[in-house]
């Protein structure tokens, strides 16, 4: 296996949380960012919080923490991040708002991406785009391709997928994990917190 970070992407500026950052609300009494960690350290080699809160250095104490090298754009600008950062090894990433994702499925794309993709990403049905980009393994050989489309002014988070070998991971076999609505689930706002899905 080749060297893989483990990149929690903490994006967005949290308005509808009033400012509060997403990441660190609880979900069945634990963070939803130590969630994310902790599946995340099942699989990778090491951990990288991506984030641009000023406060960031401190919600997990012993991981490194690196904000945007290019700022302003967007979810593709966290992707960019976490390549930049990853220095040269694949990243796996993870939103930090997601706080099902399951460590199987995690594995399955890392095992995907390294047996020959530049990028390998679960197909979802609910996400609007067929896949879930920002829960995905990507090789270093991306972050050319992501630049590419930024220096263009493209800031799609898929938009790169058009100039690399992507492996899709069918969403039936998502569905060995859990439900994946639930394993996609996201908190973007009070009311999603409040109505958690369960088990």
């Amino acid at each position: 296996m080749t060297h893989c970070v483990g990149v929690i992407l903490a994006g967005g500026e949290a308005t509808r949380f009033g400012g509060q950052p997403k990441g660190l609300q609880l979900v069945e009494s634990e963070r939803i960012i130590d969630r994310v960690a902790a599946a995340l350290r099942e699989v990778t080699d090491e951990l990288l919080l991506v984030a641009n809160d000023p406060g960031a250095a401190a919600w997990l104490p012993g991981v490194r923490t690196a904000g945007d090298v290019r700022t302003g754009e967007g979810a593709l600008g966290g992707l960019h991040a976490a390549l930049a950062h990853a220095g040269g090894s694949a990243a796996l990433v993870v939103a930090w708002d997601m706080p099902f994702v399951a460590v199987g499925l995690l594995r399955a794309l890392r095992a995907l991406g390294e047996a020959g993709a530049d990028a390998a990403v679960p197909e979802s049905e609910t996400s609007g785009r067929g896949v879930e980009p920002l829960c995905a393994w990507y090789g270093p050989s991306c972050l050319a391709a992501i630049e590419r489309r930024l220096d263009a002014g493209d800031r799609r988070v898929v938009a790169f997928f058009e100039d690399v070998r992507v492996s899709r991971f069918a969403a039936a076999d998502v569905a060995r994990w859990g439900d994946p609505e639930r394993i996609f689930w996201n908190v973007n706002s009070p009311s999603d917190l409040a109505n958690t899905p369960r088990r």
